[in-house]
């Protein structure tokens, strides 16, 4: 690879990328792989597969500190140790809190990694399509712009990147959740298989099954396979999880053309009046301070959905007086994240001579079954919600006996539990915004984002169905001692924040168009979160994967021609 450390003599390329996370990985890769001379830029250090993953292999007795949060740990990562994901093993992958502040105006966990791969190695690596339901909701209900696209469009291309990335899956014929192209499925256990079994039998309008992840279950285009260590979190030394680093990036360097430069956090695009369109990028060596102007004659920004929104509103200039691509003031507007933290639980009587081998890396999907047709629907909130969830056998705890005999029961396996949790759709508003900061700077002098979002009534109305509905399937599929909570975390916390630079029709409401162009130029395309125009209730990240496929092949297809 060619690692472009410091600023390159000749500063002009094919194309650039800013970001190396799971959606710039994939443009670099499809660039490259199109015969485009490729600068990717990454704001944090490099991550080199399997090599900078420290812990991976870690035991227990091997952390300094038994796992425990050190005062060290508290102090620089407030926000982040928030993540479930967030240890003593994984901390080297989380920012510094205090050298990355924002400005909470309503809470605001704003979890990320900068680095090379970015969150593409710390993600949960669930994968779910979205159908038409989605993509139609916005126009049906009111709420948000028309998505310029629907299924169809985006179809071949999820197909294109499952293919290549790896999905684990069953496939279940369901028009809300349509099938992908899968890997064996992992097994459900013996519980799951019994819960399953029992809401199929007992509703017409749902069903469980196996959740679709991006782990490769067997041997795929020379990785992997997954081996049920369930240490994801940590980097995979298989390669058996998708991720940008042992995936995408190493595609782009095989064909030569990638030069990717970490330590080069990007201040603004730069516009050219005379061509109206943008001719490259200004960025601050992360280590130096130094500024450095790179050219390129197509620019894809994937420095996540803030990290993108605060680079559109620093790039100011006499056409883009608010930003680039701003004439619709809609960059920065429409934040949105899934609702979760809601769910149910309880435990089961039988299966007492069963038991789980290995960790699997991966747990059940209940679909959505609101607001979809017919007796689905609901008069007290649109849109809908998924499950996520397991169950599993702990340790029998007791403090019977004394000595050995009080070790040996408490190494007897204990009764079995089931849990499952909803993630919800955020509606898109207007007012939950992202703003620039410049009265409060970071450790390089440059402004922070001021971010003001909250859920609102929609999401409060869903979140009582979502518990509700938790608990009578459980209770329905024979649990015992069924209990729920709503702990309701703030906007944020799930980790799929998007929005604020999205996709419509008009370029009077919206920033880009059906192909992730900026109206206003465009040879400037946006595919990470921020291109969202809504949230569905799927986890995301193979929709930006697709978006951003089809994105490179528009955009190059257009350079041939001379339109960009």
């Amino acid at each position: 690879m060619n690692l472009n450390i410091k600023a390159a003599a000749e500063n002009s390329y094919d194309a650039i990328v800013v970001g190396s996370g799971i959606s710039g990985g994939w443009a670099a890769k499809e660039l490259c792989e199109k015969g485009l001379k490729t600068l990717v830029l990454e704001r944090g250090r490099n991550v080199e597969h399997i090599k900078d993953y420290p812990t991976a292999n870690w035991n227990p007795w091997d952390y300094p500190h038994h796992g425990k949060f050190t005062r060290e740990m508290e102090e620089n990562h407030p926000i982040q140790s928030r993540c479930y994901a967030f240890d003593e093993a994984t901390q080297h992958f989380w920012v510094n809190d205090k050298e990355n502040p924002y400005n909470e105006i309503k809470p605001f966990n704003w979890l990320r990694g900068n680095h090379v791969g970015g969150r593409s190695l710390m993600w949960g690596r669930q994968v779910y399509r979205w159908s038409d339901i989605d993509f139609e909701a916005n126009a049906k209900d009111g709420h948000g712009v028309d998505w310029p696209i629907r299924y169809k469009d985006v179809a071949p291309w999820y197909s294109y990147v499952e293919k290549y990335i790896g999905i684990s899956g069953q496939a279940e014929n369901l028009p809300q959740l349509p099938d992908g192209e899968f890997l064996k499925a992992m097994e459900m256990n013996c519980l799951e298989k019994h819960v399953a079994a029992r809401i199929r039998e007992h509703y017409k309008d749902r069903i469980m099954t196996i959740g679709r992840c991006a782990h490769v279950t067997e041997a795929h285009n020379g990785r992997g396979p997954c081996q049920y260590r369930d240490l994801c979190a940590r980097g995979c030394p298989f390669t058996a999880y998708f991720s940008s680093n042992g995936v995408t990036l190493p595609a782009a360097e095989k064909t030569k053309n990638l030069t990717l430069r970490p330590h080069s956090i990007v201040l603004e695009v730069l516009y050219d009046e005379s061509t109206q369109k943008a001719k490259g990028v200004r960025i601050m060596d992360a280590e130096t301070k130094e500024v450095i102007e790179y050219t390129a004659k197509i620019i894809f920004l994937n420095a996540s959905t803030l990290g993108t929104t605060a680079i559109l509103l620093n790039s100011v200039s006499n056409r883009f007086p608010n930003g680039f691509g701003n004439d619709s003031d809609q960059v920065g507007r429409n934040l949105m994240d899934h609702h979760f933290g809601v769910g149910a639980g309880g435990s089961f009587d039988g299966f007492q001579d069963q038991y789980t081998y290995g960790r699997r890396a991966n747990g059940i999907y209940i679909p959505r079954f609101r607001n979809i047709g017919g007796n689905t629907n609901r008069k007290d909130y649109v849109r809908g919600f998924g499950y996520q969830g397991g169950a599993g056998r702990g340790r029998k705890q007791t403090m019977d006996g004394i000595g050995i005999e009080l070790k040996e029961n408490n190494t007897e396996p204990g009764e079995w539990g089931m849990w499952i949790g909803a993630w919800g759709e955020h509606l898109p508003y207007a007012d939950n915004t992202v703003r620039l900061n410049k009265s409060k700077t970071d450790k390089w002098g440059l402004p922070t984002l001021d971010i003001d979002c909250n859920f609102r009534d929609n999401e409060l109305a869903m979140r009582k169905d979502m518990l509700e509905s938790a608990k009578e399937m459980l209770e329905a599929a024979g649990l015992k001692n069924v209990g729920g909570s709503d702990d309701m975390p703030p906007p944020g916390h799930c980790i799929h924040e998007m929005g604020t630079a999205r996709m419509g029709r008009d370029p009077k409401t919206s920033v880009l168009n059906g192909f992730n162009q900026v109206h206003a130029a465009k040879n400037v395309f946006i595919t990470d979160g921020a291109c969202m125009s809504s949230s569905a209730c799927q986890n995301p990240s193979i929709t930006y994967m697709a978006l951003t496929a089809r994105a490179v092949d528009h955009g190059v297809n257009e350079l041939k021609k001379q339109n960009l």
